[in-house]
C-alpha cells in the first residue's frame, strides 16, 4: 500500500500541479484591467467547466473502450502538448507532441504478479479491466484480471475439477435438494469453470452463465472450454438482469468479485429476496465471499443479509481467505449431501464427502446491508487497513 501510494504521487502529483497553476496563471496573463477581472475570470471558468465535460465524456464514453486506459492518457497527453507548443508560439515544442505520438506505436504495457513458470499467452485491456491468461507447462491455465491478486478461472485439460472453490458449486445444491437442479444461474460466470463443469457432469442442467464483461466469455470460449450442451451465456450485469428475467432457477451461484471488493448492490436485503423470487421452492442460492486471512466481517454482513432473507444459512469454510455462503428455504446440511451423494456422478463422490466435512454453522453477524445503505467499500478498506498494520 505504501509503495503504490509512493509511486502514484511521483507520477501524477507533479503533472496535476502544474495543470492546477494554468487557470489562475492564464486568468492573470488575460486581465488587462481590474474592471475586467469579473469578465475574464468567468469566462475562463466557463470554458475550463466546459473542456472537463468533454474530456470526461470523450474517456469515459468513447476513448477508453475504444483504444483502452493507455492510449487514452497518450491521447490527452498529446492534445496538451499541442497546446503547449501552439500557446509558446514556437514550433521546436513539438518535438515532443511528436514524441508523445510515437509512442501510440508501443503496446500497452501488462501489469500484474510475475507467476513462476506460468507464460502470458493472452492478454488484452476490455471495457471494465485488464484480463491476462497465463499457461503452465502442464497445459493449466490461469484468468487473472487487474493486479493479478486473484484467479478468477481455472482450466485443465485433463480434468472438469479444479481442486478449488469452484468444484464446491457442484455437489452444494445437493446439500438440499436430492435430485440434480435442472436450471442454474451464474451471476458472475468470468471464463466459466463452473459453467464448463456442469456442462460435463449435468448435460441435463440449463445453465444461465452472466457476466458483465463480455470479453471474459471471449476468452473463456477460446482458452478455458467454455462450451456445454445446454449453456446460455448473457453479457449483463447480473441484477439488472435477474430483475428484467422471469426464469426460475433451482439454484443460483453468485461469483461477481473485482478483487478485492464485491459490488455493493449484490449483497442487499432487497437483491437476496429477488434471488429468492427468482428460486424454486427449495432451491438455493451460493455466494463466494472472499476476504482478507482473518478478516471475518465482510462474510458476517453477508451471513446475515441473507438470514434476513432465507429462514436456513450454512458455511462452507474454503481457506482462510475464502469462503461460499450457502442459503435456501429448505433444511441445508452436511447429513443431507452425504445422504444425496450416490445421486451424483461417480467422479464426484469424493468430492461431496470432502464438501460436507467443510460445512458448518454460519458465523453470526448482525449487521444487514440494504440498497439504502451497504458500506462494502468501507469495510473492506479497513480489513486492508487492519491487515497493513499487523491487526488481526
Amino acid at each position: 500500500m505504501a509503495g503504490s501510494l509512493a509511486a502514484v504521487l511521483v507520477l501524477v502529483a507533479v503533472p496535476v500541479l502544474l495543470l492546477g497553476m494554468v487557470a489562475p496563471y492564464a486568468n492573470r496573463l488575460a486581465v488587462a484591467r481590474v474592471a475586467d477581472t469579473g469578465t475574464v475570470t468567468g469566462r475562463l471558468y466557463a470554458i475550463s467547466t466546459a473542456g472537463s465535460l468533454v474530456g470526461t465524456f470523450l474517456a469515459a464514453l468513447l476513448l477508453t473502450p475504444l483504444i483502452g486506459t493507455h492510449r487514452t492518457f497518450l491521447v490527452f497527453a498529446l492534445m496538451l502538448a499541442i497546446a503547449a507548443a501552439v500557446g509558446a508560439g514556437s514550433w521546436r515544442f513539438l518535438v515532443v507532441a511528436v514524441a508523445i505520438g510515437a509512442l501510440f506505436a508501443l503496446p500497452s504495457a501488462a501489469i500484474g504478479a510475475d507467476v513462476a513458470g506460468a507464460t502470458v499467452i493472452f492478454s488484452t485491456e476490455t471495457q471494465y479491466q485488464y484480463a491476462r491468461v497465463l499457461q503452465f507447462p502442464s497445459g493449466e491455465r490461469w484468468l487473472e484480471l487487474n493486479e493479478g491478486v486473484a484467479v478468477h478461472s481455472v482450466y485443465f485439460p485433463w480434468t472438469y475439477l479444479t481442486g478449488g472453490y469452484w468444484d464446491d458449486f457442484l455437489v452444494l445444491p445437493f446439500a438440499a435438494e436430492s435430485s440434480a437442479p435442472r436450471r442454474i444461474a451464474i451471476l458472475g460466470d468470468a471464463a466459466g469453470t463452473v459453467a464448463r463443469a456442469y456442462g460435463h457432469y449435468f448435460p441435463r442442467t440449463r445453465v444461465d452463465a452472466v457476466e458483465i464483461d463480455g470479453e471474459l466469455t471471449t476468452i473463456g470460449k477460446r482458452y478455458f472450454g467454455l462450451r456445454g450442451p445446454d449453456l446460455h451465456l448473457y453479457t449483463a450485469d447480473a441484477r439488472p438482469w435477474l430483475e428484467s428475467s422471469r426464469a426460475n432457477y433451482d439454484a443460483i451461484f453468485l461469483d461477481a468479485y473485482r478483487q478485492p471488493y464485491i459490488p455493493f448492490y449484490l449483497v442487499t436485503r432487497e437483491f437476496f429476496s429477488l434471488i429468492r423470487e427468482h428460486l424454486n421452492p427449495g432451491g438455493v442460492v451460493v455466494v463466494n465471499v472472499g476476504h482478507l486471512p482473518g478478516s471475518d466481517a465482510l462474510e458476517k454482513v453477508v451471513s446475515a443479509t441473507l438470514h434476513a432473507v432465507f429462514p436456513v444459512v450454512a458455511r462452507d469454510l474454503q481457506s482462510d481467505t475464502n469462503s461460499l455462503v450457502v442459503a435456501s428455504t429448505r433444511p441445508v446440511s452436511a447429513e443431507q449431501l452425504v445422504a444425496d451423494s450416490p445421486a451424483l456422478p461417480r467422479g464426484l463422490v469424493p468430492l461431496a464427502e470432502r464438501v460436507a466435512g467443510q460445512m458448518g454453522p454460519v458465523l453470526e453477524g448482525r449487521q444487514v446491508y440494504t440498497d439504502d445503505k451497504a458500506p462494502v467499500e468501507w469495510l473492506t478498506d479497513l480489513s486492508i487497513l487492519q491487515y497493513a498494520i499487523g491487526k488481526r
